[in-house]
């Protein structure tokens, strides 16, 4: 299982919209639940969004909900996490990450991408 990697990060001012890929192994691509978090300075990581590769559910954070949306793109083999109406307090380093279904814990995280909010 190869790691994931995250890319569509950049500076955007407030308000505005970014598009995240987050390309994944085929395996995981086609099998697993791949999930968005992120990171902010000084603190923890964030659950953010999921999405089930089978039957296509999905899931998000509270923190997020009605701004953000998960998708997977199956030409590409990518999960996606579009953002809308970004503020400051979403910048972030933002991570995917992969599970099997049946587990709880995340594995073959990407590397991160940054994305900053500011005017």
């Amino acid at each position: 299982q190869g790691r994931l990697a995250e890319s569509g990060g950049g500076l955007v001012q407030p308000g505005g919209s970014l598009r995240l890929s987050c390309s994944a192994p085929r395996r995981a691509f086609d099998w697993y639940v791949i999930g968005w978090f992120r990171q902010a300075p000084g603190k923890g990581r964030e659950f953010l969004a999921a999405i089930r590769s089978v039957g296509g559910r999905t899931a998000y954070a509270d923190s997020v909900k009605g701004r953000f949306t998960i998708s997977r793109n199956n030409a590409k083999n990518t999960v996606d996490l579009q953002m809308n109406n970004l503020n400051p307090e979403d910048t972030a380093i933002y991570y995917c990450a992969a599970r099997a279904p049946q587990e709880t814990e995340y594995e073959n995280w990407g590397q991160g991408t940054q994305v900053t909010v500011s005017s």
